[in-house]
């Protein structure tokens, strides 16, 4: 029995729940390489073969021709593509982050301190004393290029290296 509830078309966890079942994924290549409705999944048990089609079926990723068998849909991943909303404007640091990772840092000066100001206070405490490999691990959260964020934060003076040059901290406010 197929569920007729979609609002506006399918939804990207119904298509990633199903192709994230490994039986579900088979029959879909299968489908997609176009295999007869008898050919797909056919090593698999009635029940598990049933199933895996049900979920294709109805996350929208196959669907049944006039002569009932199974098709690749033709605009399921544009379908899902168009439903995804506009990106809101963005304002303050969320301008130069991406998924919570940096994603530009601005030419503007004082924006480029703005942004390595609230990447310091959400990741250092004040005076916190931290070795290189701990402000890298840390660091690594919202770069892959550490070296050259660190070096920021120190140009921009939201860290400091200690006067020994073995550790890191956060200058204390005050």
């Amino acid at each position: 029995m197929r569920r007729e509830t979609r609002q506006s078309g399918p939804h990207w966890r119904r298509v990633m729940a199903a192709l994230a079942n490994r039986d579900a994924r088979t029959a879909y290549a299968q489908i997609v390489l176009g295999a007869r409705h008898d050919d797909v999944s056919s090593g698999l048990a009635g029940q598990r073969r049933d199933r895996a089609i049900a979920a294709l079926l109805d996350a929208g990723l196959v669907e049944r021709s006039a002569d009932d068998e199974l098709e690749a849909s033709e605009s399921i991943f544009h379908d899902l593509l168009t439903q995804q909303p506009k990106r809101q404007a963005q304002i303050g640091v969320a301008r130069f982050m991406r998924l919570g990772r940096i994603d530009r840092y601005p030419a503007n000066q004082t924006e480029r301190r703005e942004l390595l100001a609230w990447i310091a206070g959400e990741t250092f405490e004040p005076g916190e004393e931290l070795s290189e490999r701990k402000v890298n691990e840390r660091l690594l959260g919202y770069t892959d290029d550490v070296v050259l964020l660190r070096r920021y934060m120190i140009d921009f003076g939201v860290l400091e290296r200690t006067p020994s040059g073995s550790s890191y901290c956060r200058p204390r406010e005050g």
